[in-house]
């Protein structure tokens, strides 16, 4: 979240960040948001019995600014098909893997179990299958000798901060095109940082 406000604004792109929501009050985000004048609200999932009755408290505090687009970061929690469908085409979410491999949880452990070679992290567009969806972008990081989780989340975690905002500013500009289960890169630029 904070790559994409820094970059937003840095580079001045068509768009601005206008709110930065979290489901738990305590999110470092929401602090780091407010203090740059950043609309922020909490949407606690624990307040609310029904998954339908958080997705629908969520969709109304998304709503109440309009977004053009809604980003996924940090967000730990699985959004019901209906709260995705309203927002198909225009939710992003970035996930510590190379989709369609290790989606859910644990991403690096699962990869260094697998003898994994190389992993990364992936920028998609949301759809109701948890963790699929029309890849923007990949990074691909190589796994290290004496890597363990830590130390590898950590340089994927660097990926991510170089891909999301680019994804980002490719939709926000009009340089993306959902063809089917593809995105295209409208310029010809590389959807794969290595």
């Amino acid at each position: 979240m904070q790559a994409v406000v820094e970059q937003c604004a840095q580079q001045e792109w068509p768009a601005q960040v206008v709110a930065v929501i979290a489901n738990r009050a305590d999110a470092a985000g929401l602090a780091w948001a407010a203090q740059r004048g950043i609309a922020t609200a909490a949407v606690e999932h624990r307040a609310h019995a029904r998954r339908d009755d958080f997705d629908t408290a969520l969709a109304a505090a998304i709503d109440a600014h309009s977004p053009d687009l809604v980003l996924l970061a940090g967000f730990m929690r699985v959004l019901g098909v209906a709260f995705v469908q309203r927002y198909a085409g225009r939710m992003l979410n970035i996930h510590p893997s190379l989709l369609p491999a290790f989606p859910g949880l644990h991403t690096h452990r699962r990869a260094l179990e697998a003898g994994c070679q190389a992993v990364g992290a992936t920028v998609h567009f949301v759809t109701p299958e948890l963790d699929h969806g029309p890849i923007v972008m990949q990074a691909v990081v190589p796994v290290l000798p004496g890597d363990d989780e830590d130390r590898l989340a950590a340089r994927v975690l660097q990926s991510e901060h170089r891909i999301y905002p680019l994804a980002v500013r490719w939709f926000v500009e009009g340089r993306l095109r959902v063809d089917g289960l593809r995105v295209v890169q409208t310029d010809g630029a590389s959807q794969v940082l290595i």
